[in-house]
């Protein structure tokens, strides 16, 4: 991580990761950074100006995967302060410190680095972007090629969602693709798919399995691309086409779109450009059905929970794959209460459905421990369960992101207890190792 204060705020992120060519995807600092990104000499070392250059160039959609930073330098205690103030919370910067004095470290240093940085204001990131104006009139020649897609929709007891779903895709503007269906629904309605205007191919799986119906469904596929969609999503009729020319504008390999969860929402302002995806989404994702040859498919440890496109997304990273956010390729994702991952009982990573349920989901800890490590799991762990103690749409509430932190005290045994239930359920699965069939 360039700053180490990193492990404690995003312990598992993406980006705290080397490829395994061994670089970071940050970009050493050049010419375009010197001069769209100011130098920040509150600084005290030249290193820590360079990395907080390249950070904001990445949160700004500089993409340049040709030079980036290899080796770390260790930087000061007050430089760790500074990057936290500038881009985190105050609860969040805060939160470090508490940490770092429990664990041990020097608090006359600490508490000296924290009051000296207290007058740095947050920076936004997103108001530093790199512009791509000449995307709107580049002719793709790959496009003209007219590349074979295969779209891919796992469905479980959703027809009424899933009729718009097709109906979008009849009025796609490209159409040199094929639709393959795995349909897990009970009852099952083969009739419901005779009428539609599409090279469609439908079959039933009678286990109510997502990872599954996707691997089975990218086997079948006869595109050189595979586009993954979901049964409760809705997309412009140019959703197909821009996918494909993101790939070909930034000679990409993953082009990750964007989701809204209401009809007008305006796409989030951190999504609202291009970038470096620092996520994976297989709800909206179109990528070279090759990779899937490269790295295996889908690990079916997370049959049934969470986070499989995320370990999926991060084992692309890893083996040098690029991954650009593409808010051209937008959808409204309805997110229903009925069918799909939330018939299987799964809806949220962290927060049970009963007090005896693990916390978080086993799948969770399995990808941070296999990833990351023990360490970082149990940071990740320490600044995610304590705010997962309130309802979903609580989330960005700041005041109940404080009562978070007291329900979560007083809640302490019980959490520590759905932690090591889940702690245990993540070891076997380690134990058992990675379930990742090759293409």
């Amino acid at each position: 991580m360039l700053f180490s204060f990193l492990k404690y705020l995003q312990p598992t992120h993406y980006f705290g990761l080397k490829t395994k060519k061994g670089y970071l995807v940050f970009p050493v600092v050049d010419d375009f950074i010197n001069s769209n990104f100011e130098k920040d000499t509150r600084y005290k070392s030249h290193t820590a100006i360079d990395y907080d250059q390249s950070w904001r160039a990445i949160q700004g959609g500089y993409v340049n995967y040709t030079e980036t930073i290899s080796e770390i330098e260790e930087l000061s205690v007050f430089d760790n302060y500074v990057f936290s103030r500038k881009y985190f919370s105050k609860a969040w910067v805060i939160y470090v410190l508490f940490i770092r004095i429990l664990s041990f470290k020097n608090p006359f240093k600490e508490l000296s680095a924290f009051f000296k940085t207290a007058p740095i204001k947050r920076h936004i990131s997103i108001e530093e972007q790199k512009s791509y104006d000449d995307y709107s009139t580049f002719e793709s020649e790959f496009l003209k090629a007219k590349p074979f897609v295969s779209v891919i929709i796992p469905t479980l007891n959703r027809y009424a969602y899933l009729k718009d779903v097709l109906s979008d895709l009849e009025q796609q503007d490209y159409t040199n693709f094929e639709v393959l269906v795995i349909d897990q629904s009970e009852p099952f309605q083969k009739d419901f798919y005779n009428d539609y205007k599409l090279d469609l191919k439908v079959e039933y799986q009678q286990e109510k399995a997502l990872w599954l119906a996707r691997n089975t469904a990218i086997k079948k596929a006869q595109g050189h691309y595979i586009l993954l969609f979901d049964d409760d999503s809705r997309v412009a009729p140019n959703w197909v086409f821009e996918h494909l020319k993101v790939l070909d504008f930034f000679k990409a390999d993953i082009s990750s779109g964007v989701s809204i969860s209401k009809v007008g929402d305006n796409i989030p302002a951190h999504y609202n450009y291009f970038k470096i995806s620092d996520q994976l989404d297989t709800g909206n994702v179109l990528l070279k059905t090759s990779i899937f040859k490269d790295i295996g498919l889908f690990d079916r440890q997370f049959e049934k929970q969470r986070m499989g496109d995320g370990e999926f997304g991060l084992r692309a990273f890893l083996n040098g794959y690029k991954n650009i956010s593409n808010p051209y390729a937008k959808r409204l994702h309805l997110k229903v209460n009925s069918g799909g991952l939330r018939e299987m009982g799964s809806w949220d990573a962290f927060r049970t459905k009963n007090m005896f349920q693990p916390r978080p989901i086993p799948s969770v800890l399995y990808f941070y421990r296999r990833y990351f490590g023990r360490k970082r799991a149990l940071l990740s762990v320490l600044r995610t369960v304590p705010i997962s103690v309130v309802p979903y749409k609580y989330k960005g509430h700041k005041p109940m992101l404080v009562l978070s932190g007291v329900i979560a005290i007083i809640l302490s045994p019980l959490i520590i207890f759905q932690i090591t239930k889940s702690w245990r359920l993540s070891s076997k699965k380690l134990k058992q190792g990675p379930k990742i069939e090759l293409l």
